[in-house]
């Protein structure tokens, strides 16, 4: 591990020599970003961040590089760390360091009191914009470096869990800065949730175990956005999926998608694999693992380890090893054994490379223009969470679709009319 000064750039990264490898990932997503890539050149003309120090707390992955490098283009100094302790692409930290001059503090695999000094690092830059992955950069914000809060205009947050935690915090008064959940966006939770969770956690699973889906019965916790995408992908490579609920109307939506709904208790009985996908603690715990059939296999794919009770697993066990990288072996006191991937973290970018770039494009598209939006327009915001706004949303769907060469209609002067008056009947 490097802990080092060169550049003016400081950094606690891996290995430094891995710099060109990960140069060439970066530029592998890149060129399946075109929507960030023409806020790049905008950005690179117009410096609308100039002057801004964003702090920024993501999965540090290629396509994350490629956002960092837009909003240096536009004039901010950036500053990154890790939002997973295992997340982090190790090649790719140091490409930033050493191509783009960014300070990053990320080690795939540091340890809890490395990964909380790498965020104290990034809230000492003192930024002004925040950006969050899962919401610890401003949660640390708010319980330890309270005396940054006069320095933050706004934040945002990319994901289910952390805009649940700056909501929560909204609703308790406790929340001192305004956040833009860019989860919330169209273009984010419609797109990168579904389809890039969907197929990047199957991605995770596989390539950490090799199993064969087909015919198994695949138990998904949770049927949000990135539930659903799960679901999908499993059913499409022929798994029986079970899905698991405790909201009556997405339970009632996954009846009607085709999918059988049980509650975790029955569905512990004859899952073969299970995936947590809630932004909630404890879904699956000590009584869910103990009726558990012989070889089940057990993943997560919420932003925290926390939906599975791994504390009431150890309790159950006899022995425990690793067979391969990102599987551990649980052997219970019956005898059975519980496959645990990747130690119960987030497994498409533990066990695998994460949301594919294309899909990335769009949300990281919101993140950049959000971060242009707080500079221009955050004084005005007060210590709320806040939706993106509207015209952001459709200027990126719009920027996709151009890019993938697709034309789309737009209403007449009538058709507006006749929407807007209520006087025209049949």
């Amino acid at each position: 591990m490097l802990s080092l000064f060169g550049d003016n750039v400081e950094y606690d990264i891996a290995n430094i020599a891995l710099a060109e490898k990960g140069k060439l990932r970066i530029e592998w997503a890149e060129n399946q970003m075109p929507v960030l890539g023409l806020i790049k050149k905008r950005f690179e003309k117009e410096k609308p961040l100039k002057g801004a120090v964003i702090g920024a707390c993501l999965h540090v992955t290629s396509e994350t590089a490629n956002l960092v490098r837009t909003l240096k283009a536009g004039g901010a100094e950036c500053v990154l760390c890790a939002s997973n302790p295992l997340s982090t692409q190790d090649d790719v930290a140091a490409s930033l360091v050493e191509h783009s001059k960014i300070e990053v503090y990320a080690v795939k695999g540091e340890g809890n009191e490395k990964y909380y000094d790498h965020i104290d690092r990034v809230l000492s830059s003192r930024p002004n914009i925040t950006m969050d992955d899962g919401g610890d950069l401003v949660s640390t914000l708010h319980s330890k470096r309270r005396e940054l809060i006069k320095d933050v205009i706004a934040g945002t947050e990319e994901t289910t869990t952390g805009v649940i935690r700056f909501r929560s915090m909204e609703k308790q008064n406790a929340l001192k800065i305004p956040i833009i959940a860019v989860n919330d966006a169209d273009t984010k939770h419609l797109f990168d949730n579904r389809y890039g969770t969907g197929q990047s956690s199957i991605d995770g699973i596989l390539r950490a175990t090799n199993i064969l889906l087909a015919g198994k019965n695949f138990v998904v916790c949770g049927y949000g956005w990135c539930g659903r995408g799960v679901a999908l992908r499993a059913k499409g490579m022929g798994a029986n999926v079970i899905v698991v609920e405790v909201n009556p109307l997405r339970a009632l939506e996954a009846v009607m998608d085709g999918y059988r709904v049980m509650s975790i208790a029955d569905a512990s009985r004859i899952g073969d694999i299970f995936i947590t996908a809630t932004g909630n603690k404890n879904v699956i715990r000590g009584e869910h693992f103990a009726v558990m059939k012989d070889g089940a296999v057990v993943a997560n794919t919420g932003h925290f380890n926390v939906e599975l009770n791994l504390k009431d697993l150890e309790g159950l066990i006899k022995s425990k090893r690793k067979l391969r990288e990102c599987v551990e072996e649980y052997k219970l006191k019956n005898d059975n054994r519980i496959y645990l991937l990747a130690e119960g973290r987030l497994i498409n970018l533990a066990a695998a490379e994460g949301h594919p770039a294309s899909v990335m494009d769009m949300s990281f598209a919101n993140q950049a223009l959000c971060a242009e939006y707080i500079k221009k327009e955050g004084k005005k915001l007060t210590a709320k969470v806040y939706p993106v706004p509207k015209e952001i949303d459709e200027k990126i769907a719009r920027l996709k679709l151009q890019s993938m060469n697709i034309k789309i209609d737009r209403l007449t002067k009538e058709q507006e009319e006749y929407l807007r008056s209520w006087k025209i009947g049949t």
